[in-house]
């Protein structure tokens, strides 16, 4: 007896140990995914404030917390599971998934430019008579999670990249801390860009003279603000698209429009010294929205004009 229980406690002290050092590879390897993935979670928290902008301040944070809890679903419940099931039994298929998101969010960014520019309105938007506010939350609600979940994708598949070689415990738990950490901090940052106009009215009571003088800073600057942030959500929708849909054709032996974005992202890096860094990745970034762009054009005008999706809506 004394030897199997010796015996025992000695698989218990290989299991522990082994645990430990499994919990030790899953937080290098989710700090290493995690540094990979800084742009795109910066795309995701530019894009998510134009989805509250224009709406009632009582409804910010409630409309906030709707996408938070549908971007945890998409990463943890959706995207988790079904990276780690792409990646055991068919991994060859997940960059045309990536790229139909990639397409998306051509398609989507390029509308927002052709409304700007004048063009048709596919469905409601804060300038029109809202009838029926409740269906007109959800839209948006939806609208955001779905974006989340194409922005959820590209988190997931860059970590995914990143962890490939380690083992089946060490990829599940990368993804779920990557999932969760990139949650967080998106849609917190978002809360507290939203309400900083309330914030602002709050220190315009406080008898300080500096923290009147800069409540009323913070409540004229915030719609400013929120401007910009659509913009650069809009740029955010193409740069991401494109870059995927040129990463993608790449991956599939496509290499012209790849390697000539790169090649000029590398021409002007040798031309630019210091800048280099910053001026090369602007270059490649804005070829990729570019890029972008252009196909977005293209799925509105054959979605719009010749399939007539979204016009029927429009005409009620």
């Amino acid at each position: 007896m004394p030897g199997g229980l010796v015996a025992l406690l000695d698989d218990v002290s290989i299991i522990a140990r082994a645990a430990a050092a499994s919990v030790d590879d899953i937080t290098v390897a989710a700090g290493k995914a995690g540094s990979k993935t800084a742009g795109v979670v910066i795309d995701d928290a530019a894009v998510t404030p134009s989805y509250v902008t224009g709406l009632s301040p009582a409804r910010e944070l409630p409309i906030i917390w709707s996408i938070t809890k549908g971007s945890f679903k998409n990463k943890l419940i959706i995207l988790l599971p079904g990276a780690l099931l792409l990646s055991w039994l068919l991994p060859s298929a997940i960059i045309f998934i990536l790229m139909l998101g990639g397409a998306y969010l051509s398609y989507e960014g390029a509308e927002k430019v052709m409304e700007k520019l004048g063009g048709q309105k596919h469905g409601q938007t804060v300038d029109d008579v809202i009838d029926d506010p409740v269906a007109f939350e959800m839209k948006r609600i939806n609208g955001a999670i779905r974006t989340d979940l194409i922005l959820s994708a590209e988190i997931m598949a860059i970590t995914l990249n990143e962890v490939a070689s380690e083992d089946f415990v060490v990829r599940a738990g990368v993804l779920a801390i990557v999932g969760i950490a990139v949650t967080v901090v998106v849609y917190g940052s978002v809360a507290l860009i939203v309400k900083l106009d309330d914030i602002g009215l709050h220190l315009r009571e406080k008898s300080s003279q500096f923290a009147q003088a800069f409540g009323r800073f913070l409540v004229n600057s915030v719609p400013y603000l929120l401007t910009f942030l659509s913009f650069i959500g809009t740029i955010a929708m193409l740069w991401v698209g494109g870059g995927i849909i040129l990463h993608g054709l790449h991956e599939l032996g496509i290499h012209g429009p790849s390697d000539w974005a790169h090649g000029l992202q590398h021409t002007v890096e040798a031309a630019t010294g210091e800048m280099s860094g910053i001026l090369g990745w602007t270059t490649y970034a804005g070829l990729s929205a570019l890029a972008g762009l252009a196909l977005g054009f293209v799925i509105a005008i054959l979605l719009h004009n010749v399939l007539g999706v979204g016009t029927a809506e429009k005409a009620h």
